[in-house]
């Protein structure tokens, strides 16, 4: 092999992790059970292939215009320094026009195959994140992540219009779920990573309001986010599955935020952040394995 094979090899690592791939496949997931929950039966290849492609397509290009206007701040904070661009191992100018590929190549497959409708919020969606979150949210107040974490929310409302072509009241519910749930999964890493925040700018709550205040938040967001859950099992949308599901893992999620109200240390705000991402895989899991389980009772 090559030396320059070796570095083109090297280089497109670096461009998939700008993707943040982990993110994306969270993000494409509530998407795909956005789909399946709109409709009784199967949704069909058509949206599943190509509007999961195209909705993870533009979550993509967000994250990577996100990496490029976060470039100056995340070489000088520790979780973030070793990323692509503050190590100069891509090029901005390089990394942009990659995002821009990906946005015309996602809003093509959206508008043409799937519907006009989706690739319309998709676009939305990703500007959202990509540019008044992370240009004005981030850098200008401490509810950042709460304001902007409807962006973040979009993806079942994007998987859902996907197929029906429409937007209902079942895919906003599940769009609640998850702005309920960004605050208090994102403020715990924000407690964690603090000094690094606080080192760069950004007023996240932790930074401008301490950390007592933000375990407390936290604590009452998640309370919401429990009792969010709970609304799709007495609105009818699921049975008992998930609501034995969302019981059991709302009260995991709730034993973290309580713990944290009287822990002062770095640790456990971070096991609670991880926990958080499992948690939400693991919520909208329940609610397609009831869907299908309803499903199957009905035939």
């Amino acid at each position: 092999m090559t030396t320059s094979t070796l570095q083109q090899g090297i280089q497109w690592r670096d461009y998939y992790e700008l993707t943040k791939p982990k993110v994306v496949m969270l993000i494409v997931f509530t998407a795909i059970v956005g789909m399946v929950l709109a409709v009784p039966g199967w949704p069909g290849m058509t949206p599943l292939v190509i509007g999961s492609l195209g909705i993870g397509l533009a979550a993509s290009s967000a994250a990577v215009i996100n990496h490029v206007l976060d470039a100056r701040i995340d070489v000088q904070m520790s979780r973030t320094h070793n990323r692509p661009l503050p190590q100069g191992k891509l090029l901005e100018a390089n990394a942009l026009f990659f995002a821009i590929v990906l946005c015309v190549i996602s809003m093509l497959l959206l508008w043409f195959v799937i519907n006009p409708l989706t690739a319309i919020l998709t676009f939305f969606s990703l500007i959202g994140y990509a540019i008044i979150y992370t240009v004005y949210l981030k850098r200008s107040t401490p509810q950042n992540i709460v304001i902007g974490g409807a962006a973040g929310a979009a993806p079942p409302i994007l998987g859902w219009t996907a197929v029906t072509g429409e937007i209902h009241s079942d895919a906003l519910l599940l769009f609640l779920i998850v702005f309920t749930w960004t605050p208090p999964h994102f403020w715990a890493l924000a407690i964690a990573k603090k000094d690094d925040y606080e080192r760069v700018g950004i007023p996240m709550l932790p930074v401008t309001h301490g950390n007592e205040f933000t375990r407390q938040y936290i604590l009452l967001y998640t309370i919401l986010m429990v009792v969010v859950t709970i609304i799709p099992y007495l609105s009818g949308m699921s049975g008992l599955i998930y609501l034995v599901s969302a019981l059991i893992l709302g009260g995991m999620f709730l034993r973290y935020a309580i713990r944290l109200k009287s822990d002062d240390g770095v640790e456990l705000p971070m096991k609670l952040f991880r926990f958080s991402i499992n948690y939400l895989m693991i919520l909208f899991a329940a609610l397609l394995i009831d869907h299908y389980f309803i499903l199957r009772l009905s035939l």
